[in-house]
């Protein structure tokens, strides 16, 4: 068995030794967690959606710490530090940790091949069960009939909503990619949903089903929010910390999942727990620059939205850059009428768009031609020059964009760095 010094060189293996880094189906990752003897016997939370999934993390986290119990909390993509991904009681995993865990999954897995996320979500789900968490949260990678993360029966299935993306595994109508994310729902257990979408999907599966707007609702106060639940009405909530008006959608799809796992909390604990939150990349300010990993149309939708709701006194200067497979035309065209200035560059990965691939969405669309750079640190610096006192720079598209501006700007502070 392979010995590594340290965390990077493992991740550098498992993403390696697979041939595809997304094969989907559940028959590697079941085997490997059978003969790990992996069976958690804490309750576990699967949290699937096209988009808002990491922000409803973020919120049963803090909501269940605040709450008393201890809570493991495995998401994904990370940004700058792979354990970013791996939570146990709202810290990171330190990286010994996650090496043993890493060890005894390769130890388990024998001939049997694994995906990097298959790999890491067996770990993640050992280290829970070594730090005797009281509660896990798993996020679904992608879709989620046939994520690595459908190996565990989830006791509360979420769903944050569904679009269009990802369409070459997931079908190419609602209704299709719908039926693949309500595959994590189980027989007998609750699931909440922010759409009707999977209504069929969780009768056929037997899945106690709380839907926003027929079970549990919200209603923002000025200054603060009302939910309204299955057997509970919490007053005078805390805005989220996170910005944005989805946040109370997927704020009060948080408290039904509390309800459904019968657990309880007051107003005052819950208010503290939104207002304890953090999560990179979500419409984040740092002064005049903001940060939103939104890479798919319906995301696009809500960042227009918040730029709308929260208006600057200047022009909005955006460096924008996209996977090559994604929906570049349509996130542009949801965004653009909130943006004064453009400023592309190509991502520095394998699936990333080159420079002409994102100048031909911005001519089909007669946007006309952007400022153009050839690496984030161009880029910054173009958008700098095209920033006056009072405009602000907003950075999106992507995960990778948000990170590679993160990695520029470890500060993420004024204007000038880089």
């Amino acid at each position: 068995m392979p010995d590594f010094p340290d965390l990077s060189g493992w991740l550098q293996y498992i993403d390696g030794i697979h041939p595809k880094t997304v094969e989907m189906g559940l028959e590697r990752v079941r085997a490997v967690k059978a003969k790990m003897g992996l069976s958690p016997s804490f309750p576990v939370i699967a949290v699937a959606g096209t988009n808002g999934k990491g922000s409803t993390c973020a919120m049963l986290e803090s909501l269940l710490h605040h709450a008393g119990y201890r809570t493991g909390c495995y998401t994904s993509p990370h940004l700058l530090r792979f354990s970013e991904r791996i939570r146990i009681g709202r810290r990171e995993a330190q990286d010994d940790e996650t090496c043993s865990a890493l060890a005894r999954v390769e130890q388990a897995r024998g001939e049997i091949s694994l995906t990097y996320f298959e790999f890491t979500t067996l770990a993640a789900v050992q280290l829970f069960v070594d730090e005797r968490v009281d509660i896990a949260i798993l996020e679904v990678g992608l879709g989620g009939r046939l994520d690595a993360v459908n190996a565990f029966d989830a006791d509360c299935a979420v769903i944050t909503g569904i679009d269009y993306d990802h369409m070459d595994y997931l079908g190419n109508t609602l209704g299709e990619i719908a039926r693949e994310k309500a595959g994590i729902f189980r027989s007998g257990h609750c699931a909440v949903s922010a759409t009707d979408l999977v209504l069929d999907s969780a009768q056929e599966a037997g899945a106690r089903l709380f839907l926003a707007g027929r079970d549990f609702s919200w209603q923002k106060l000025g200054s603060s929010w009302k939910y309204h639940g299955m057997n509970r009405t919490l007053d005078a909530l805390s805005i989220p910390s996170l910005k944005g008006a989805v946040q109370l959608s997927n704020a009060s799809a948080a408290l039904a999942v509390l309800e459904c796992l019968g657990i309880d909390i007051d107003e005052k604990t819950a208010s503290e727990a939104f207002q304890d939150l953090e999560i990179s990349g979500r419409f984040q300010t740092f002064g005049d620059v903001m940060l939103d990993v939104a890479h798919n149309p319906q995301a696009a939708r809500n960042l227009a939205a918040n730029l709308k709701e929260h208006p600057g006194s200047g022009k909005t200067v955006a460096i924008f850059s996209m996977l090559a497979d994604k929906d570049i035309e349509g996130v542009i065209r949801a965004v653009s009428g909130e943006i004064d200035e453009w400023v592309i560059y190509p991502l520095d990965v394998p699936r990333g768009a080159d420079l002409p691939r994102l100048e031909r969405a911005f001519s089909e669309l007669g946007l006309g031609n952007p400022g153009k750079a050839a690496s984030m640190r161009e880029a910054w610096n173009f958008a700098c020059a095209l920033a006056a006192g009072n405009d602000r720079i907003l950075v999106f598209g992507s995960f990778h964009t948000v990170a590679d501006f993160m990695d520029l700007n470890p500060n993420c502070g004024a204007r000038g760095h880089g």
